[in-house]
């Protein structure tokens, strides 16, 4: 997101920041070195989660904040494939294809037919063979193992996808005309499914070009589909899709990057700050130097981008009033990628093996073990037992290892 200013439409996530920003400030934190972690014995392997909470979407069965990891009430990190976090709700992939939902409910994106807030996980309703999950801010999307997409929640700019803007939807619905999927990704109100011909649909809100069809503006009920660089032909040979809260990311066969929406914060890293890109423009190279290449996995979270690079280290670009490029600086944003620093900014950071990104943060797992986070801070979603804002990653001290899937909700972190 999976995944945050002014009054135009789709700045929920960035507002909600900003306020708990405000609240952060007032709080004692209980500072955590960011050097080498002690040894920590293993932890069941379950579904972990921790930063807000104040709609159960943590899955403790409460509604506290967690600096710390818990563990969701009800699933094992046995059966979860993969885990998503929305604004305020949370979901997880079980391997029998089901899909489970906990936290806030106001516009149906638990699934289960109701707008009830739930602070424990339940299963989505008639969801099944389901083979990868997405979460935007209030709706998600789940695709099958037929190449279909469901989806379910907030339907105010049309990103569930079924042809109509409103009403919201408590229960899955097949996405309009959308076969031979093989990814789906969700932005604050927008979708994306990646194609297995390498092109790319989206649908939902456009406000800042977000998806990619040559406008700016208003919003698409329906999917449509990405055009090239320019608007010229249609983006092909795209391997992996992500979204933040208004722009969107392709990586493409080659290891390089397009992107392509909002870009006011410089979250497109093509090296320009500008209103946007309603067409693909491509990432550019540290410092703005080449092209970025040799990407592996690309994340998105609010206004910034992480690139997995395969040689193990992370590139970001994009918002920073936070420290969440990791780059040692905060408050500056960067149009260019710039490499995340080791912890406490010494070396770079190395071995990583999987990223994600939050509202303002950023998350990413270490070959080794150790999860690593960094940037917002203001409620616990770094995990690492503070509310103090960092701009080089600390390593989470509860000792998460074997984990396949992490995640970055608005406010709140989870690892399967």
């Amino acid at each position: 997101m999976n995944s945050l200013s002014g009054a135009i439409p789709g700045n929920r996530r960035r507002a909600a920041a900003a306020a708990a920003a405000a609240v952060g400030v007032a709080l004692t934190a209980l500072m955590v070195g960011a050097g080498a972690l002690p040894s920590a014995a293993a932890q069941p392997l379950r579904v972990k989660t921790w930063g807000d909470n104040d709609n159960g979407q943590l899955g403790d069965a409460t509604t506290t904040d967690r600096h710390t990891p818990v563990t969701a009430a009800g699933v094992t990190a046995a059966d979860v494939t993969a885990v998503a976090g929305g604004l305020n709700h949370s979901l997880a992939l079980l391997a029998n294809g089901t899909v489970e939902a906990w936290g806030d409910n106001n516009n149906g994106q638990l699934g289960d037919g109701t707008t009830i807030d739930h602070p424990t996980p339940g299963t989505v309703t008639g969801l099944l063979s389901v083979r990868s999950i997405a979460a935007g801010d209030d709706f998600n999307l789940a695709r099958l193992g037929d190449g279909t997409v469901q989806a379910w929640g907030d339907n105010d700019f049309g990103q569930l996808g079924n042809g109509m803007v409103d009403p919201d939807n408590p229960l899955p619905a097949p996405v309009t005309g959308l076969t031979g999927v093989v990814a789906v990704a969700a932005g604050q109100d927008h979708g994306l499914a990646l194609l297995a011909n390498g092109t790319v649909k989206a649908w939902g809100d456009n406000s800042s070009g977000q998806l990619g069809n040559g406008v700016t503006g208003g919003n698409s009920p329906v999917p449509v589909t990405v055009l090239g660089p320019g608007g010229v032909g249609v983006l092909s040979n795209v391997k992996a899709i992500a979204a933040g809260d208004n722009h969107s990311v392709a990586l493409l066969n080659d290891g390089t990057v397009r992107t392509w929406g909002d870009n006011a914060e410089g979250q497109l890293g093509n090296g320009s700050v500008s209103p946007g890109s309603p067409t693909p423009v491509t990432v550019v190279g540290v410092g703005g130097v080449g092209v970025l290449s040799g990407v592996k996995s690309v994340a998105g979270g609010g206004d910034h981008t992480l690139a997995l690079l395969i040689s193990g280290a992370v590139r970001a670009w994009g918002n920073n009033s936070f420290g969440q490029l990791g780059n040692g600086v905060t408050g500056v944003d960067s149009p260019t990628p710039v490499t995340v620093l080791g912890p406490g900014g010494v070396g770079v950071l190395s071995d990583v093996a999987l990223i994600a990104a939050g509202d303002n943060y950023s998350i990413a797992y270490l070959t080794n073990g150790p999860v690593n986070t960094w940037g917002l801070n203001s409620v616990g979603q770094l995990g690492d037992g503070s509310t103090t804002d960092r701009n080089t990653p600390a390593g989470i001290r509860t000792g998460l290892i074997g984990i396949t899937s992490i995640a970055g909700g608005g406010l709140f972190g989870l690892a399967a």
